[in-house]
């Protein structure tokens, strides 16, 4: 049976970025601190873990002084800045440069006036990061149904969480041009990073070349979601696990060869562990034969 892991899954460079730096401090320091999970994976989490790296949530900055602190690919509001300069938090700042970017264009957009409108998945981290350059002003639409509930009166900048659907984002763009009012003004930036959305027809034609596939991600990965779910469409025989334990030996009896796929967010060592589980637990099925 042939089993073939997808060259073109694994981090993206955002994140391959984030725990270099992370490494990078931990050797030096054995410890340091990380607002948030550094990548929606938890085998990932807990291998930074066993090296010193401690997960805090934003609460926590009320308590911290005085000490590291590694800010994640997926960025971070104004106000977290704020708060790490008045408890003297030296920051690591491994903010996505692509995810950066963006902070500043909508920041800029919203001092110059009007409605900002963010195409993202409310409460993910790059989104609360994106509406705090808005003061919170920003309104925040998952799907066409949001879109349908914006005031089409007054003028509209429309922008999108780097991770979310091309497709998705321009079915967006076309229901609000259509719907614009007479004297309202609508401009959207693409602000899609092309590493991630590129990844879409890829896995697709990965997914369609084998029986069965394997899509390894976390639980968490907003951008796991979206890539397994396009495997899926291509093909039925698609599972989605989070590591090795989980796969069942049943899913391959009969066929010929397995894909083996993951997000944005999914270590290459965890997607070969899963094919060496594979392996392994096919040698002993055959030789309890």
């Amino acid at each position: 049976m042939l089993i073939e892991i997808d060259e073109g899954s694994g981090f993206c460079f955002g994140v391959t970025t984030a725990i270099k730096k992370a490494e990078e401090e931990l050797a030096e320091s054995h410890s340091l601190y990380c607002l948030g999970d550094i990548v929606h994976n938890g085998r990932e989490v807990e291998r930074l873990k066993k090296l010193g790296l401690s997960t805090v949530g934003h609460a926590d900055l009320d308590t911290l002084h005085d000490t590291k602190m590694l800010l994640r690919a997926h960025g971070e509001p104004p106000q977290t800045y704020k708060k790490a300069q008045e408890a003297n938090i030296q920051l690591i700042d491994a903010t996505c440069p692509v995810v950066l970017n963006l902070q500043k264009r909508i920041r800029k957009a919203y001092e110059a006036g009007g409605q900002i409108v963010i195409y993202g998945k409310t409460g993910h981290a790059e989104v609360v990061g994106l509406v705090g350059q808005t003061d919170g002003t920003a309104i925040v639409i998952e799907n066409l149904e949001d879109a349908k509930k914006l005031d089409f009166s007054h003028d509209i900048q429309l922008f999108s969480q780097t991770t979310k659907s091309l497709e998705g984002f321009r079915e967006i763009v076309k229901y609000i041009e259509e719907h614009m009012q007479e004297g309202a003004h609508f401009s959207y930036f693409d602000t899609i990073c092309r590493q991630v959305a590129n990844r879409i027809p890829n896995i697709k034609e990965f997914a369609s070349r084998h029986d069965v596939i394997l899509f390894v991600c976390g639980k968490k990965s907003s951008n796991g979601k979206v890539l397994y779910n396009q495997c899926l469409s291509v093909n039925p025989q698609t599972y989605m696990i989070d590591e090795p334990s989980e796969i069942d030996l049943r899913w391959f009896q009969g066929i010929k060869s397995v894909g083996i796929c993951g997000a944005t967010s999914t270590p290459k060592w965890l997607m070969e562990d899963c094919k060496k589980k594979i392996e392994h637990d096919f040698v002993q099925e055959g030789e309890a034969r």
